[in-house]
């Protein structure tokens, strides 16, 4: 049993062949996905998609890249689609200080005002954090948004940071990266850290775990990341999976 805790198969490069990467996804054992927003638009087809497909749930809110875009009719448009049963969380929302699309002042503004809104609608959130660890621990210290509890999606950063982070409420989550050579630090990190603070993730389409890097990213590759967190803990795959299944289930409050 696996859950991919972060794709976005809602993304146009899988308009064509949807219905097959979710029967490979059934084929591999990865019971749900998680489908998560990063713009008002895609936060409605996640929606869409939860409605549609039985093991697909969905994240709505809006990436730091698009935080220029935040206006109150889109919080208020959140707000609305946030009542819809198969929302699971809002996100993701964060800092990305690598690409610097919004700029860094925009970012933590609207960082802070979708913590205010998962706050007011009791759900958890989903962090994106891309060179940026200090201000985004900062900003979860200050808003207290682990409250509800959290993800540090695509963690990249190193093992006391994911112990802050734990202990101000918040699972990590290991993604593709992980089975890179050069990834020594998020190798260390999924080594190091209790397995019962753990997601595993695809970020798909992005982000492709070997062997298949170079390809498209699809959510029945979170079994490989699985494997080398077991690799690297003594553990099977079909472990890793079973545990962190359960934790995105406790995070999310999914019950079936």
């Amino acid at each position: 049993m696996y859950i991919d805790s972060h794709a976005h198969i809602q993304d146009s490069k899988f308009k064509n062949d949807l219905a097959d990467i979710l029967k490979r996804a059934k084929e591999a054992d990865v019971e749900k996905i998680i489908c998560v927003g990063y713009d008002y638009n895609s936060s409605y087809e996640a929606v869409n998609l939860a409605k549609k497909y039985e093991e697909v749930y969905a994240v709505i809110g809006i990436h730091p890249h698009d935080a220029k875009s935040y206006t109150e009719e889109i919080a208020a448009k959140l707000f609305d689609l946030a009542k819809e049963p198969k929302v699971v969380a809002i996100g993701e929302m964060g800092l990305d200080f690598y690409r610097d699309l919004s700029p860094r002042d925009v970012q933590a503004d609207v960082f802070r005002a979708q913590i205010k809104l998962a706050q007011e609608l009791y759900k958890p959130i989903v962090i994106h954090d891309r060179d940026a660890h200090n201000e985004v621990l900062k900003i979860v210290k200050e808003e207290k948004a682990g409250k509800n509890e959290g993800v540090m999606h695509c963690y990249s950063g190193h093992v006391p940071l994911a112990i802050e982070f734990m202990k101000l409420g918040f699972y990590i989550s290991i993604a593709g990266p992980i089975t890179y050579k050069n990834a020594r630090k998020t190798q260390e990190v999924a080594a190091k850290i209790p397995l019962d603070k753990m997601l595993i993730e695809t970020d798909c389409p992005y982000l492709t775990p070997e062997p298949y890097r170079g390809k498209r990213n699809e959510p029945s590759y979170v079994v490989e990341v699985a494997k080398k967190i077991g690799e690297l803990r003594g553990k099977t795959a079909d472990e890793i999976g079973y545990m962190t299944s359960l934790n995105t289930k406790k995070l999310f409050r999914i019950t079936n």
